[in-house]
């Protein structure tokens, strides 16, 4: 089980990718994902698309999204895997969360222009596939197209993060919400690379002791942000405190990410897959139509 090159974390044009689902299915595919989910940001609408093209390929696959939860004065992710994406409630919860972006966007592009970068807001939409998913990394290809920055990964560090010119905050989902949201449309909660977060030790043990008291049972332990030590580390955590494990690329495209679909390094023996919980539901993908996994 944990040889399976599970990729459980990557991102399409659906909400801040480049690419299709489709063309994601297979790009996972051709690099030897054996078990694929689509994750984006707080929407399930790739959802089927995805969930076709990877078992027209011979991929198992389960439902995925990634979850905007305000934690701490910081902005965590939840991963939500193998869930019935009919599930009204979920759908409902995640509107919410996704409300409020375009005005976020508007006011990012104010600070913006205060530095002289004009035409934010409108050059950001250029790079859109859903409006309502407005994002930071939209404003990033912006930037780097009008040669404000050389990569999107420059317009982070200088203009996008808390104290640099077009950062604005915003209140997302919150934690118990989100991680209810998923469990009770059948699937299971994931912490996404916690090593990203600017938490001291105190607050990374709040957020994981509360995450799992309202029912997280998953720690996202190798992704394509984590160092080797971090994933060692998380591989400690998610033992003390009795998490499933995940692995993840994060993906977003060819030309900004720098873990590609599918290469990263396998899961500790030592540590439970998450996968290994969700059978049902990838036997219920293959078996089913995906509007009743």
């Amino acid at each position: 089980m944990h040889l399976i090159n599970a990729d459980l974390h990557c991102h399409s044009h659906v909400s801040d990718g480049t690419l299709s689902p489709e063309a994601l299915a297979e790009r996972a595919h051709a690099r030897g994902v054996a078990l694929w989910s689509l994750t984006d940001h707080d929407e399930v609408g790739g959802q089927h698309r995805a969930r076709d093209a990877a078992l027209a390929l011979g991929m198992d696959y389960l439902t995925g999204t990634e979850i905007s939860v305000s934690f701490a004065g910081e902005t965590v992710h939840i991963v939500g895997l193998g869930f019935d994406t009919d599930d009204a409630a979920l759908q409902a919860g995640l509107a919410a969360t996704r409300s409020g972006r375009r005005e976020r966007a508007r006011e990012m592009a104010a600070g913006l222009a205060q530095v002289g970068i004009a035409g934010a807001f409108e050059g950001a939409l250029r790079y859109v596939g859903n409006p309502d998913l407005i994002s930071r990394t939209h404003f990033a290809r912006f930037m780097v197209e009008s040669g404000a920055c050389t990569d999107t990964h420059a317009v982070f560090r200088r203009y996008l993060t808390a104290g640099n010119p077009g950062y604005v905050p915003h209140q997302w989902a919150g934690l118990g919400a989100a991680v209810r949201w998923i469990r009770e449309a059948g699937g299971v909660a994931v912490i996404a690379h916690p090593g990203r977060y600017r938490f001291t030790p105190t607050e990374e043990y709040a957020l994981i002791t509360e995450f799992i008291a309202h029912g997280g049972l998953g720690l996202e332990v190798v992704t394509g942000s984590h160092s080797a030590a971090e994933q060692m580390r998380y591989t400690d955590t998610a033992l003390e405190f009795g998490l499933l494990a995940s692995r993840g690329s994060d993906f977003h495209s060819p030309d900004e990410s720098r873990t590609e679909l599918g290469s990263l390094p396998g899961l500790s023996g030592r540590l439970t897959p998450v996968w290994g919980a969700l059978q049902h539901r990838i036997q219920r993908a293959r078996n089913r139509p995906l509007a009743a996994v």
